[in-house]
């Protein structure tokens, strides 16, 4: 029996997102280990799914997983932020993507994103020439400032910076255990109860994998093309992400796109891709947050594009 390395987060919260989509096909740009592609397709019988993953490994177990839906599945190893264009022209009624990490790259120490890792990697996709250990050892250190004040929204990240630069000088960081020791695995930071290292972790994995520009490209790639009667559903777990997903639902749902500056709407009044499902962000349940720490920080938001093609 094929044993599940991963727990879908907020499974019950996407179902009822898609509940309403019974047929037509589904694409999940992150498919990971198939989780949410299952429960979507055994819900919605008469849906089929297109899923992409940048994790080989992810891609080869969600085949396996998703056998039992034969032709109904289709799964490639890509970008998200490239799977639109291609099959826009499907009669395409729901876009779901989970943009965490699974718990088996977390839990593997041969793929560098956690602690106690042997490796200083964190590439999603295996194949791509980037990995934390350039980051950390080659970058110049205005660089490494900006991914953590950017990306870690880390308060004292020069000096962590000149930490990181200081130590490399004297030998290489050559592994993840050696990084999180060295920047600190306890401790409040700004305000939270969260280490610098969790946050110097997510800096540096969101720049090795350009996560806030896939996520961008797949919200643009959305809005450029002919989907049209769709569910968007995006779960995010950082406020970086969570606020590109809030203020382009936003502005996919503005009428008026005239600037500010002028008085009289001069563009038509009529540029709404459609509504905002989710008027808050959904979070996970207390319960859900028991079963499964790692969801404690998901949020989900829906949009549902609702355009005129013919205008």
């Amino acid at each position: 029996m094929l044993q599940i390395p991963h727990i879908p987060v907020m499974l019950n919260e996407v179902k009822s997102v898609f509940e309403t989509v019974k047929e037509g096909y589904l694409i999940d740009c992150t498919i990971g280990y198939g989780g949410h592609t299952h429960a979507l397709l055994t819900q919605n019988g008469s849906l089929h799914a297109i899923g992409c993953d940048r994790d080989e490994e992810a891609v080869e177990f969600s085949k396996k997983r998703l056998e039992e839906f034969g032709n109904r599945v289709t799964i490639e190893h890509k970008n998200f932020s490239g799977i639109i264009s291609k099959y826009e022209r499907l009669p395409i009624r729901g876009i779901l993507a989970d943009i965490g990490v699974s718990s088996l790259q977390l839990d593997s120490l041969q793929r560098g994103f956690g602690f106690e890792s042997s490796k200083l990697d964190m590439r999603m996709d295996k194949t791509q020439n980037l990995s934390a250990h350039e980051v950390i050892n080659k970058y110049p250190k205005n660089e490494l400032e900006r991914i953590f004040r950017d990306y870690g929204e880390l308060r004292e990240y020069k000096k962590i910076a000149k930490l990181i630069c200081d130590t490399r000088e004297k030998s290489p960081i050559k592994d993840a255990k050696t990084l999180a020791d060295l920047v600190g695995r306890r401790g409040r930071l700004n305000g939270r109860s969260i280490s610098p290292a969790t946050l110097v972790f997510q800096a540096v994995r969101i720049e090795v994998n350009r996560e806030l520009e896939e996520l961008e490209e797949l919200l643009e790639s959305i809005r450029q093309s002919r989907i049209n009667d769709c569910i968007v559903c995006i779960i995010s777990f950082h406020s970086l992400e969570d606020r590109i997903v809030k203020q382009t639902f936003k502005s996919w749902a503005r009428s008026c796109i005239c600037p500010p500056s002028i008085l009289r709407c001069e563009c038509g009044n009529n540029r709404s891709l459609g509504e905002i499902i989710t008027k808050k962000a959904l979070e996970p349940t207390v319960e859900e947050i028991k079963a499964n720490p790692r969801s404690r920080s998901s949020k989900l938001r829906a949009f549902h594009i609702k355009r005129d093609l013919h205008e």
